[in-house]
Order: C-alpha cells, then sequence, then structure tokens
C-alpha cells in the first residue's frame, strides 16, 4: 500500500449520486462489504476500517438516471490488501449471484460490476511492483483473461467478512472529452506523470510510479458533455498531497494554467477541463 500513502499523491475519497439512498446502501453493505461511518436522510458515508471514509454515497434532489455518452465516472477501484480477500469475494459474488467482469492487467488482478444506478465498479488486488515491467517510463498493462482456477485457490467459500480494514481507494477512471487538453491539466496542473498511453483514446497517470492512480479515457465520445449535477455517477473525487507546500505549489500551478480555483481553509475544489469535480486536501 506504500502508493497510497506520503510522499505519493493519490486518490483517498469518491463521491457520487445515486437514486435511492437506501437501495444503495444496502448493496454497498451487503454485497461490496462496507460499513456505515454517519448516515443522513440524503447522504451515507462509508468505511472499511471504522474510522475514515473512502466512499460516500448521495441521494440529490430529483435525482436522475445514470446518463449515457456523457463525461464522469468510469469506475472507481477498490484495493483489496490480499490475494485471499480477492478470492474470497470471488466466492462471496457467486453466493450473491452478482455478475463480474473480470481481467489480469499484468500489474493487477481485477473484478468489475455494477452498483444498482451502474456506477462501475472495480474491485483488485495489486500483483508485486517488483513483476512489473516498465519500458522508457512506461509501465506494461494488458487486458488479459484472469484465471479464476488459480485464483480461488487463495480463498474459501463463507470466508468473506466485509472489506477488510486496509482497503484503500486504489484509483478512479473517467470519461472525459479530450486526451491532449486533459493530459496538460493532470500533468501540468497537478503533477502528475503519464506511465501508460493508448494513442488519443485513453490515458494512466500516476505518482511514485504506481500503474495508475488516475484513468482517463474518450470512450463516450471525444467532446461528450458533462453530466447533470443532478444525475446518478460522479460528485467528487478527493485528491490526498503529501504535504501543504506541495499543495500551495500545485494550486500556484493551477492558477498559471488559468484554472478556476475555490480554495477554502483546508482544501481546495476544482474542476477538470470535462468538468470533473476534484477535492485537492493534504
Amino acid at each position: 500500500m506504500k502508493f497510497h500513502q506520503k510522499p505519493n499523491t493519490y486518490v483517498s475519497h469518491v463521491k457520487i449520486n445515486v437514486q435511492d439512498l437506501n437501495r444503495s446502501i444496502q448493496f454497498y453493505q451487503q454485497i461490496v462489504g462496507f460499513d456505515i461511518l454517519e448516515k443522513t436522510d440524503s447522504q451515507a458515508i462509508l468505511t472499511a476500517d471504522g474510522r475514515t471514509s473512502i466512499l460516500s454515497l448521495q441521494q440529490p434532489k430529483n435525482a436522475e438516471p445514470k446518463q449515457a455518452r456523457t463525461t464522469g465516472l468510469y469506475h472507481f477501484a477498490i484495493l483489496l490488501p490480499n490475494r485471499s480477500d480477492l478470492a474470497n469475494f470471488v466466492f462471496h459474488c457467486i453466493k450473491n449471484n452478482v455478475r463480474l467482469g473480470s481481467s489480469d492487467h499484468l500489474v493487477s488482478e481485477a473484478l468489475y460490476f455494477n452498483d444498482p444506478d451502474g456506477n462501475g465498479i472495480e474491485v483488485y488486488i495489486d500483483k508485486d511492483p517488483n513483476t512489473w515491467t516498465w519500458q522508457n517510463d512506461q509501465v506494461v498493462m494488458a487486458v488479459d483473461p484472469l484465471d479464476f482456477e488459480d485464483l480461488l485457490k487463495e480463498g474459501q467459500q463463507g470466508a468473506w467478512q466485509g472489506l477488510p480494514a486496509q482497503t484503500v481507494m486504489g484509483h478512479i477512471h473517467l470519461h472525459v472529452a479530450a486526451i491532449a487538453k486533459t493530459k496538460f491539466f493532470y500533468e501540468e496542473g497537478l503533477g502528475f506523470e503519464t506511465v501508460c498511453q493508448f494513442g488519443d483514446q485513453a490515458l494512466f497517470i500516476s505518482t511514485g510510479k504506481y500503474h495508475h492512480h488516475i484513468g482517463l479515457n474518450t470512450w463516450n465520445g471525444v467532446g461528450a458533455p458533462s453530466p447533470s449535477e443532478n444525475s446518478a455517477g460522479l460528485v467528487s473525487f478527493t485528491l490526498t498531497y503529501p504535504s501543504k507546500e506541495v499543495l500551495n505549489n500545485t494550486l500556484s500551478n493551477l492558477t498559471a494554467i488559468g484554472v478556476h480555483v475555490e480554495q477554502q481553509q483546508k482544501q481546495a475544489t476544482i474542476k477538470d477541463p470535462s468538468g470533473n469535480k476534484i477535492v485537492l486536501s493534504i
């Protein structure tokens, strides 16, 4: 988990809109394995360790279904600490008839599914970073079939007891309107490095030589519009910086490239070129 702590900058929290808060709470507790940290009539703050939140659910007024062909959330990715946890989660999903997608990305093993509103979720584990292949500062990733037979040897039926306390928000993957503007914004403004790029369709960026803290793609169409504020999908995600000094330097860089920054006492809020809302904190 060294990629999700100082001195790296990483995604620490994701906030999403849902249409029916109680339905979503039931799903995220019973299927994904979160606990509730705080709850109001319109919001639930979820936790894996009982102290910190990595995901929040919000039911806006006049909530609308998730809109297709827009920018916003492709998926958020929950990183489990051990391969046995991923295996146990597979057994749990089989028991609860959860339809899964899957992939071996060479750097990780991943499962994919949707919540009741169509918000994309990835649950994954990282492979040993010593086994990752780097070529000219680019990490080699693929979309190979996941070896379920080998994975399930690591777990056992009935062993899943919810998300382990060491679970973190591993990364977020976003739909964006254009790759070039996005690349400039995240590199020059936010201080990330591109570690993998697939032409003008997808970009993977990180700090500290992680395979990616943020994925970005134009698969919903170049020039895709932003969704309405009350549709299911992404509200915001939080980037945690290693120090106040690094954050202040980042805010200066953002201002220098013309980004509007809303600054509060301990954090700041911005939007990327595609309208995705980002909270910057320490």
